[in-house]
């Protein structure tokens, strides 16, 4: 997982949220884009319906359903897990009454529908950087998740995809950017593009990503520094409220056998006021690294609200959507933080490098 390659919905606890400012657009959005305000309805303004596959594999054969279903959703609870089973779950293989206690096998397959619920604003509009027969590489607007999630189902890159090329059925994203994280992000046009790209990316040495980030503080790289401070996923018992979220950084010489090398390559571009324009350039990639790495040393993104506020304000904020405080103390809505360069390997020879243009919600903060 690279420092783009966040968990889907910037992590965000699986919570479904049910904050009234989860569903507002964000402060200075435009109006003239598509928010995906009335996404989940259909044209008699009727909810769609959601249909989610499960299917067991050989390895969970002979749980019972309601632990098996948890396998596939961790984030809901037994009671709500029980309330799936008696109303929204059904066969689509096998005969029988479903309960909690009915054992399952392998290959069963169950399926999951439900009304779908109004979501959170994304922009759901795409600028396409780079087209050729076997690829896309598009500038994804901050906010808008990749996949779904607790919250988002329609509002997501994968159903503007499939919406904006419907006669491409084999569109596969190759590695993920967060949500709230703007810039280039790879797609193959049809699964054997897919395999290579992908495979591209999981080597790291063959794919080169330098993002750019707006940070709060005047930091000294005026020529290229390198940040080598180890990371690791946070676990229970840590001091932190969101364990298996937060990326801990090794800043003294106390031991512990989850560290992992991280190194990024930073310089400051421009400055402004308080603020610094800084390119980073992975050599490694964690889980946050970037947003970690700039966090550790005392210069956090501007409104990355887990690293630069911390994990109080950040788990509000997934609760409660952006209440006006929050705001006022994220400064932006989203993490200043955007994926402007990516170089890798073409499926039939040669490499593709695609520029994202600093967004102008980046740029505004660099002028004021």
């Amino acid at each position: 997982m690279s420092a783009d390659d966040e968990p889907d919905d910037d992590a965000e606890l699986e919570s479904e949220g049910t904050g009234s400012y989860l569903y507002e657009l964000p402060p200075g959005a435009d109006a003239s884009l598509d928010w995906g305000l009335t996404g989940h309805l259909n044209a008699d303004g009727t909810p769609k319906i959601v249909e989610r596959i499960l299917e067991v594999p050989a390895p969970l054969a002979g749980l019972r359903l309601d632990h098996f279903v948890k396998t596939q959703i961790a984030r809901l609870s037994r009671t709500k897990i029980q309330q799936v089973i008696e109303t929204q779950l059904s066969r689509l293989t096998g005969v029988g009454a479903l309960k909690p206690a009915t054992t399952v096998a392998a290959g069963d397959r169950f399926v999951i529908r439900r009304p779908a619920r109004r979501e959170p604003p994304c922009p759901r509009t795409l600028t396409v950087l780079h087209t050729d027969p076997r690829l896309y590489v598009i500038d994804k607007p901050a906010l808008l998740p990749v996949h779904a999630s607790a919250k988002f189902y329609f509002n997501t890159l994968t159903r503007v995809m499939s919406e904006r090329w419907p006669d491409e059925p084999e569109l596969q994203i190759c590695h993920r950017l967060d949500r709230e994280t703007s810039g280039c992000l790879v797609v193959a046009r049809d699964r054997e593009a897919a395999t290579v790209v992908k495979a591209a990316f999981a080597t790291k040495h063959a794919v080169a990503k330098e993002y750019l980030a707006v940070v709060t503080g005047q930091p000294p790289w005026d020529t290229e520094h390198v940040l080598d401070i180890p990371l690791r996923l946070s676990q229970p018992g840590d001091p932190t409220r969101v364990p298996h979220v937060r990326m801990l950084p090794k800043l003294d010489d106390r031991h512990h056998a989850d560290w992992q090398t991280a190194i990024t390559k930073v310089v400051v571009e421009r400055r402004a006021g308080d603020r610094a324009l800084v390119r980073c350039t992975l050599v490694t990639g964690r889980q946050h690294q970037i947003r970690a790495h700039l966090a550790a040393v005392g210069f956090p993104i501007i409104g990355d609200k887990l690293y630069g506020h911390g994990d109080d304000a950040f788990v509000r904020y997934c609760d409660e959507g952006l209440a006006p405080d929050l705001a006022a103390a994220f400064i932006l809505p989203r993490h200043a933080l955007h994926a402007a360069r990516v170089s890798f390997p073409h499926p039939d020879g040669g490499r593709v490098t695609a520029d994202a243009p600093l967004p102008a919600d980046l740029a505004a903060l660099l002028t004021g």
